[in-house]
């Protein structure tokens, strides 16, 4: 598989796209051409893992970049978790995502993002005729995210993650896992906001000197390698579901930033039998217009009680541009947006827990209300719907209780989540201040 930027034609691999994951010319990459897996994921059945499963599939994807024995080792080192598919009734599945160390769905890619890196330039070091084998993973980070990467990343070899926080308090970070305590992290906090981060991680990474200087790429969604995986879930669902399916399938996916709902697109464009993707949108409604035909038209943010899903400019928004410039009528019967308010969250949290046992955080009650809305709607609707799961709905326990009444288990392993630490540096927001601060880390 290899990958060009949405502004241009000019190809490059796997290892380079993930190792330099911003084009130069501007853009996002995108793979090239994908391949047929049907021979695959036909072949699987129910009781095929989630580590077989992408053991399997990535070095079909990779082919020449990773063979099936590094594929093995990425795998078995990566996935000691592994989604979970409930039946609720003959029209709904949900595919919990959020069984991962943090929580959060970002965990199986961020993940194998990780390993594979480490596998790639591990292969770079044997090789005598190569002088890279290290990577600096640059990313910014809010919410869980920090904390996935820096537990995804933690102790890999060649790699050293840099975590730059906005103002505000750090959470979940182990101070062992700094390089001052002889691990692989770096966290610096920025005196600004999350757009002053993500601004100064595009500013690194165009700055081509200074990103060659330390070897810098990124964890975050612009990365392809974190977008990839994604579809190993979208094809374990399928396998679980197959034999029982009679009709549609269709996928309920949260909706913000749209990678997952990119993610399930690839995962059909390489051959997953699928009719449609619902893109359950918040009040922020970001594409919903687009999906429809008009013109793309950020607008004003809007806090929800679905904070992950507040986004009224997706930085996928190329990539998703580029599913439409090829096909734009396939596209607007494969994606059906839906905009779900505050309310109506509430509500599928507790229709969730009354009428099936089960909880959800608000991202996930967002896809689970817009996949009752389908299969409830006028005309009735012949198939099944899987809701994607994302979050735990332990981060978010208020809420949860308020609309359900019940009291949410924590597990033990988010008290460490949550737990405040120390950045190791406290700078302003520029591209100096930022190389300062790992020159004197490192």
């Amino acid at each position: 598989m290899q990958f060009k930027s949405t502004r241009s034609d000019t190809l490059v691999s796997f290892k380079d796209a993930i190792l330099n994951c911003l084009p130069e010319g501007g853009g996002l990459y995108v793979p090239d051409s994908v391949l047929d897996m049907r021979q695959y994921i036909l072949y699987m059945d129910s009781g095929t893992t989630y580590p077989e499963l992408v053991a399997t599939v990535a070095p079909a994807l990779l082919q020449g970049e990773l063979n099936p024995f590094s594929a093995d080792r990425v795998a078995e080192s990566t996935f000691d978790f592994e989604p979970q598919l409930r039946q609720l009734d003959d029209t709904l599945s949900v595919l919990t995502l959020c069984n991962g160390p943090t929580g959060v769905f970002k965990d199986y890619g961020i993940a194998f993002l990780a390993a594979v890196m480490e596998e790639l330039l591990q292969n770079d070091k044997n090789d005598r005729r190569s002088s890279a084998g290290r990577a600096m993973i640059l990313s910014a980070a809010r919410g869980d995210t920090g904390v996935s990467i820096a537990h995804a990343f933690s102790g890999r070899k060649g790699m050293t993650s840099v975590i730059i926080y906005p103002s505000g308090p750090v959470r979940g970070l182990d101070p062992a896992s700094y390089v001052t305590n002889g691990g692989n992290v770096i966290s610096i906090q920025i005196k600004g906001t999350f757009d002053d981060c993500q601004r100064l991680i595009l500013e690194a990474l165009n700055d081509r000197p200074f990103a060659a200087r330390y070897g810098i790429t990124s964890g975050n969604a612009i990365n392809p390698g974190r977008l990839l995986p994604q579809v190993f879930y979208y094809f374990y669902a399928f396998i679980k579901l197959k034999k029982i399916l009679t009709g549609e399938l269709v996928f309920s996916v949260p909706t913000g930033n749209f990678g997952n709902l990119i993610a399930g697109l690839y995962a059909w464009k390489m051959g997953m039998p699928v009719n449609g993707f619902i893109a359950a949108m918040n009040a922020n409604n970001a594409f919903g217009d687009y999906i429809k035909g008009e013109a793309f038209k950020p607008g004003k943010l809007i806090r929800t009680n679905s904070p992950a899903l507040d986004v009224s400019a997706p930085s996928n928004y190329e990539r998703l541009a580029s599913f439409y410039a090829e096909a734009p009528a396939v596209m607007r019967h494969m994606v059906y947006p839906d905009t779900i308010d505050d309310r109506t969250t509430l509500a599928a949290m507790e229709t969730a827990w009354k009428k099936y046992g089960i909880l959800l955080d608000p991202h996930s009650a967002v896809a689970f209300a817009a996949a009752r809305r389908l299969t409830r709607g006028a005309g009735g609707f012949n198939g099944h719907v899987v809701v994607l799961a994302t979050g735990h709905p332990a981060k978010h326990t208020e809420l949860v209780s308020r609309a359900t009444g019940q009291q949410v288990p924590i597990p033990k392993k988010f008290t460490k989540l949550w737990k405040k630490t120390d950045p190791m540096a406290t700078i302003s927001p520029q591209l100096d201040a930022l190389e300062g601060a790992i020159a004197s880390c490192c």
